[in-house]
């Protein structure tokens, strides 16, 4: 696990480039487990304990308990990625464990920054090397070879404002609500339109809490319902939205359990 052989060791003086080399080595080996995934799938059994995806500098994976240190001689990995096989669809589970092994990646990573008294230039050089390389979620999901934007279209009004009721929601989490025109007349010059559709947006309201506040928050639609809500509100946090294809609010679900 060098650099870092020991918590209790002297650290030598590295530089971001060796650390770079150090983060570099680990996504590989993380990556190779996450797209060889029939020797993933197997490893990662829910009647074991707590286990973890190590990734290691040489670009060799393990999946293994915990360390026993505490505190262990680096950042620990997400426990439990075998708790969650069986209970998710193959990709999104494969997807999720991504997302984690990008967080423990950068949190080594800084680690050993901290560690090894890295100024304010070493970190950006070290952010920068590192986030030119796609994330581990990308490579798995296939979104490192498209890398398409999340932002919505531009719009055409004369305020240049969105077209979507809530601005900061994210076409890729829940579908754009629908805005009906009001008829116009032959002369009609658009203004109208213009005033109403901004009128829409500021009075959408939260199907739960009934307010329109946090306009700048994740908000997330319900695909039966077609109402708004605040991530916050139903528990939903853009992460997770990342992974669900067809989004139904509390009380559609709770429709459905009585029907």
């Amino acid at each position: 696990m060098d650099p870092g052989a020991g918590a209790g060791a002297p650290y030598a003086s590295r530089t971001a480039e060796e650390v770079f080399r150090d983060f570099r080595g680990r996504r590989a080996g993380m990556i190779k487990a996450l797209t060889q995934v029939e020797k993933f799938y197997q490893l990662c059994d829910p009647e074991k304990e707590n286990l973890c995806l190590y990734g290691y500098p040489n670009e060799t994976w393990e999946v293994t308990l915990p360390a026993e240190e505490v505190p262990p001689e680096i950042p620990e990995p997400a426990l439990g990625i075998n708790f969650a096989r069986d209970g998710m669809n193959e990709k999104d589970w494969l997807a999720l464990v991504a997302v984690h092994s990008d967080s423990w990646l950068l949190s080594v990573s800084f680690y050993f920054a901290a560690r090894f008294g890295f100024d304010k230039e070493a970190r950006r050089r070290l952010f920068n090397m590192i986030n030119n390389l796609p994330t581990i979620f990308e490579v798995v999901t296939g979104a490192a070879k498209k890398q398409t934007k999340e932002k919505g279209p531009n719009s055409t009004n004369k305020n240049n404002k969105p077209s979507t009721k809530i601005p900061s929601r994210p076409e890729s989490h829940s579908k754009a609500p629908k805005v009906v025109a009001p008829p116009k007349d032959e002369d009609d010059s658009g203004e109208d339109y213009g005033e109403e559709e901004e009128e829409e947006r500021d009075n959408t309201l939260c199907g739960t809490c009934g307010t329109n506040d946090g306009k700048d928050e994740f908000w997330i639609c319900c695909d039966n319902c077609e109402r708004w809500y605040h991530g916050k509100c139903v528990k939903i946090t853009p992460a997770r939205a990342e992974h669900i294809k067809h989004y139904k609010c509390p009380d559609c679900s709770n429709k459905r359990a009585r029907a």
